[in-house]
């Protein structure tokens, strides 16, 4: 959620800035605004809406030359989306000017402090109290990043901050505590941004901050310290893509750049992870075997789309290690009283790494003396940085809300783990290992075959725009699919879709199948499990018998299946475990294209944001 910008250097700050903001686009957000330092003072623009609509207020009314810059694009937790809400917030003196992303749980009694001792609050966010305490703090003596040490001790709450203050044209300084921010080190300049993607045009050179840490960016480096003044230790590392694997190379959308990249980014997820003999060697896997072999139980925590990577992974991780596994959603997850020890592995799921719920729940994993072992896809976030080993899925940047390449490669990590710790804990044989390894390792080109052949696909989806209703079954690993292939349709085209478990239809669901509606269902491999394809086989004819447009998923030769589908979608047979891989490639293009068709924004559905950095 939201995005920050700052930079110092040679450049025009506000083209800096807003060409950061434009790359943050995709984190999804309601406002936009800009505040550079120029010729002894601080200006702002800012204004509600898309992005072109402060460019188009910038043209109208530019902002004096400067060098020296923030920006944000606002997601609203405090206040409707409105210019006076908008980011960044200044102090009544024009001094200083704050962005922020989180939330600041004190902020009300901040607030009424700030307005008992004289100050005029103009905006509904709890972001403006820190300008002003900023301001405070900053004319008691001192340097902005001593003020915001000061300012950051009294806040409660989740939050990322960038400032500037007139006083010091040629200095940014952040902060963060449970939200993500990074510095850029470009040659003569620096970046502060919530994420990578901000400045990778400009330097692929970046430093991880640690929490409850403050940078500064000055003409003369970087600084970071702790809240408590104290120096703190930096790691700087090599983002390992670049600008223009950030762009819709030709695509109309990133969502359909991002579904066509899926056959290599499955193939980036299994690079390097096979050694000479053919076994599994995870060198971020850093728990060491003997504790793996110890472990009695596994939780998988997760929220969305990675939630439903965690479902399908308890049928590998339980079938090839024989362990117990429970999938949580991981904003209940801390709040059950989960059953945690020593001997509990919990496997974290997030593409960005900064999911706060995930991120809660890990903490609490944590608390209670289990191992932690994070699946993400961004290099240096909170999330692996606070496990005790990662499993990094290297699918590049995903630009699109809907996930679907870090779906995809977030599966092939969770059976890379569910095969090491068979392969660790001796209930998988070397062989057995290395024939998966090489199923997975035709993943690649089995999706590329899916994706030759999604134009009918593409065709119903457009023919079904006006439908208001869609259903989803599946059993064993499909009703994860189904589920996903459900929460995509609601995410991108804002229709009711539901996924079921098949086996439930007779339970109640079946009273909703009526005339004309579409119902998808994913059928299993006949090859794999027999009894459960003949078991959904009879869940078709019982939906085709009440009148439904029955859409059919099924791999390549099943006959069964065809009598009774309205709608057949083949997809390469692959073994049981691994068909999600090529079965959700089309409900994703289905999707995709229904929304288009619909006329919706597939790259920035409404009110989602790519990285829920608040609970």
């Amino acid at each position: 959620m939201c995005g920050i910008v700052g930079y110092v250097g040679g450049q025009s700050a506000q083209d800096a800035v807003v060409a950061g903001l434009k790359r943050l686009e995709y984190r999804g957000y309601d406002s936009a605004g800009v505040a550079v330092l120029a010729d002894g003072g601080l200006a702002a623009a800012k204004k509600a809406g898309k992005l072109v609509n402060l460019e188009k207020e910038l043209k109208d009314r530019p902002l004096p030359a400067g060098r020296t810059g923030i920006g944000h694009t606002r997601w609203a937790t405090h206040g409707a989306p409105t210019d006076a809400n908008a980011h960044p917030h200044l102090d009544n003196a024009g001094r200083v000017a704050v962005v922020h992303n989180g939330i600041i749980e004190n902020f009300a009694a901040l607030r009424r402090e700030l307005t008992g001792r004289g100050h005029a609050l103009g905006s509904e966010t709890d972001t403006e109290v820190v300008a002003h305490l900023l301001a405070e703090a900053f004319s008691a003596g001192g340097d902005l990043a001593d003020a915001m040490r000061q300012v950051c001790r009294r806040l409660e709450g989740a939050f990322t901050l960038v400032a500037v203050h007139a006083d010091q044209p040629d200095v940014v300084v952040g902060a963060r505590r449970n939200s993500p921010l990074v510095v850029g080190v470009g040659q003569g300049e620096w970046f502060l941004a919530s994420d990578v993607a901000a400045f990778i045009a400009h330097t692929r050179s970046a430093i991880e901050l640690g929490q409850d840490q403050v940078v500064e960016l000055s003409r003369e480096g970087v600084t970071v310290t702790g809240f408590d003044g104290r120096p703190a230790d930096v790691r700087e590392y090599h983002v390992d893509w670049d600008a223009s694997a950030a762009e819709k190379g030709g695509y109309a959308s990133f969502m359909l750049k991002e579904i066509a990249d899926q056959p290599q980014a499955v193939a980036d997820t299994l690079l390097g992870r096979v050694d000479g003999e053919g076994l599994l060697h995870l060198d971020e896997v850093r728990i060491p075997a003997a504790e793996l072999r110890e472990v009695d139980k596994v939780v998988i925590v997760a929220c969305g789309t990675a939630f439903h990577a965690g479902m399908i992974a308890k049928y590998a991780i339980e079938h090839w290690t024989r362990l117990p596994c429970e999938t949580e959603l991981a904003s209940e997850f801390r709040y059950r009283d989960p059953i945690l020890d020593q001997r509990t592995l919990v496997v974290a799921i997030s593409q960005s790494g900064e999911t706060m719920d995930t991120l809660m729940a890990l903490r609490h994993a944590r608390e209670q003396g289990a191992k932690v072992l994070a699946i993400c896809n961004t290099n240096g976030s909170t999330i692996p940085r606070e496990s005790d080993a990662v499993l990094y899925t290297h699918a590049g940047p995903e630009v699109a809300v809907a996930s679907t390449k870090a779906f995809l490669t977030q599966l092939v990590a969770c059976y890379l783990v569910a095969l090491y710790l068979g392969q660790v804990r001796g209930t998988k044989w070397g062989d057995e290992i290395r024939t998966v390894v090489r199923q997975l390792a035709d993943v690649p080109r089995e999706v590329d075959r899916v994706l030759e052949t999604m134009e009918p696909v593409r065709a119903l989806a457009r023919s079904l725009a006006h439908h208001g209703t869609v259903l989803f079954v599946g059993r064993h690993v499909g009703y994860p699919v189904a589920l996903e292939g459900a929460l995509k349709l609601k995410e991108l085209a804002y229709m009711h879709a539901e996924g079921f478990a098949a086996g439930e239809l007779k339970h109640g669901p079946i009273a909703l199948i009526e005339e004309g509606l579409p119902v998808v269902v994913i059928v299993p491999s006949p090859r794999g499990r027999s009894v459960l394809h003949d078991k959904i086989v009879s869940n078709i004819q019982e939906i085709r018998a009440r009148g439904a447009h029955t859409i059919v998923v099924a791999e390549e030769g099943d006959e069964a299946v065809v009598p009774y589908a309205d709608h057949l979608i083949t997809v390469p047979a692959t073994p049981t475990l691994l068909q999600p891989l090529v079965a959700t490639v089309p409900l994703q293009v289905f999707a995709c294209e229904l929304a288009t068709a619909r006329g919706n924004e597939v790259d920035q559905p409404r009110n989602l944001a790519k990285s829920v950095t608040v609970e």
